[in-house]
């Protein structure tokens, strides 16, 4: 799968992002729209509005070998990643279009690609889910 482009949340213009509250959270330089995203082994904080960012634990869930959760607070075990806790710093996130909002993916590139790559076989898994309603 092709990694989609990422955008830094200043570069988001106001046209490509539909979701207000998306671009809101996007462009606040608090954190308060945080939130985690706890895949298997690793916990990654989402930037984003919660119906964006529960639609994309959603399609990763469809994928993913055990569970997926979102939590709105931070986890008790915080994050263990050392690339990940420091993703916040960075001045560059990466923003991965859900529907018509977008989720800035606080992540390692390591991580940040194995989430991607959940969600976008996630979302094959629902295309192929919906085609196979469609046949009945």
């Amino acid at each position: 799968m092709r990694e989609p482009t990422f955008r830094p949340p200043e570069a988001v213009d106001q046209h490509s992002v539909g979701c207000a509250a998306c671009e809101a959270a996007l462009r606040s330089p608090s954190r308060d729209s945080l939130s985690f995203l706890v895949l298997g082994r690793f916990t990654v904080p989402l930037v984003g509005c919660d119906d964006h960012a529960e639609r994309f634990g959603s399609v990763c869930n469809l994928a993913a070998d055990g569970d997926v959760s979102l939590l709105t607070h931070r986890p008790a075990g915080g994050i263990t990643c050392p690339g990940c806790r420091r993703a916040p710093q960075r001045v560059q996130q990466p923003v991965v279009p859900v529907g018509d909002g977008q989720l800035a993916v606080l992540a390692c590139p390591d991580h940040r690609s194995e989430l991607v790559g959940q969600f976008g076989a996630g979302l094959r898994a629902r295309h192929h889910l919906d085609a196979s309603l469609d046949a009945f």
